[in-house]
């Protein structure tokens, strides 16, 4: 499937990867052309946090919704889901 069909990409970070998964890995799906990003980061600097990223123009997305672990994070349209990240597991 092409990549810019997809609608939305879901990654979870890993500590090994969690860099390339916030910098290397947004800017390829942006230039791909694909709508959404969400990155679900237990290793992020401030703390754990899920990020949806949308609006791509060239290598950049914008930050559509940022929230912690323990938040219910909601999923625009047309997925319309509610993700319950308390259950979400933290190193």
């Amino acid at each position: 499937m092409p990549a810019e069909r997809a609608a939305l990409v879901a990654e979870i970070a890993s500590l090994s990867t969690a860099a390339q998964d916030r910098t290397e890995e947004p800017a390829a799906y942006a230039r791909a052309g694909i709508a959404l990003y969400l990155l679900i980061d237990a290793h992020a600097p401030g703390g754990p946090t899920v990020t949806l990223y949308g609006e791509p123009k060239q290598d950049v997305y914008r930050v559509l919704r940022a929230g912690r672990f323990g938040d219910t994070f909601h999923l625009p349209t047309p997925f319309g889901v509610a993700l319950d990240t308390s259950a979400f597991p933290r190193p």
